[in-house]
């Protein structure tokens, strides 16, 4: 890696971090956006896909959204705390009507936590950082946003890589950002919406300028 990319990198990364610590953004959970590398981002995760978990391990998800359909797959066997607590909001219907609210191309789209008022919704208690389960931020796997420097403060809000993110797996800020499945149906709908335009909106940037809704999420199978 080049001086100037680790310049760059450092840079992003402090900005973020003053970003953060806005009153306006207090309430926000968030992870760190992407800093420029000395190569760009691989769309393909053939060389080292994200493993699949054995059958009855997991649980599948459909995201049925305002631009199409996404279906999850959760590894209840490698992240257990986050799969029964994404589970817990799917199936209280707590993501129904909430929004992808930070949506940034080339790195992630984030969503679970806002509704398309851009008012955050009521959360249960956060849970344990489970990012040491073996399972990488690669393209297309879905992980936990928690709040910057606060290794166990995530809740409902999560994210999906759109670019392989594995600087996300280090502990950056004491912790990384733990990944509980991947996207197996859909894809194309993620690239979608990692494509919209955005604007800044209710003291958030990345705010796509029309709402991507998730209209309901459910259970659609399970190998259990």
């Amino acid at each position: 890696m080049s001086h100037r990319s680790v310049g760059v990198r450092l840079v992003l990364a402090m900005a973020l971090g003053a970003a953060l610590v806005l009153p306006a953004c207090k309430n926000r959970e968030s992870i760190e956006k992407k800093a420029s590398t000395s190569s760009p981002p691989t769309n393909s995760t053939a060389s080292n896909p994200t493993p699949a978990p054995s059958k009855e391990n997991v649980v599948q998800v459909k995201l049925e959204t305002t631009m199409g359909a996404i279906v999850l797959e959760l590894d209840r066997e490698k992240a257990p705390i986050s799969t029964e607590n994404f589970l817990s909001y799917v199936d209280a219907g707590s993501y129904d009507g909430t929004i992808f609210h930070r949506v940034i191309e080339g790195f992630m789209i984030q969503g679970g936590g806002f509704g398309t008022d851009m008012r955050q919704r009521p959360t249960k208690a956060p849970i344990k950082n489970e990012w040491k389960n073996g399972l990488s931020n690669r393209m297309y796997t879905i992980a936990m946003a928690r709040l910057g420097g606060q290794a166990d403060s995530a809740t409902a809000q999560f994210f999906i890589n759109v670019s392989n993110n594995g600087f996300l797996d280090q502990p950056r800020d004491g912790a990384g950002y733990a990944v509980f499945g991947r996207v197996i149906e859909g894809t194309e709908v993620v690239d979608a919406i990692a494509r919209v335009a955005t604007t800044s909106r209710a003291g958030h940037q990345d705010v796509p300028v029309e709402p991507v809704t998730i209209e309901r999420a459910i259970r659609v199978g399970t190998g259990g």
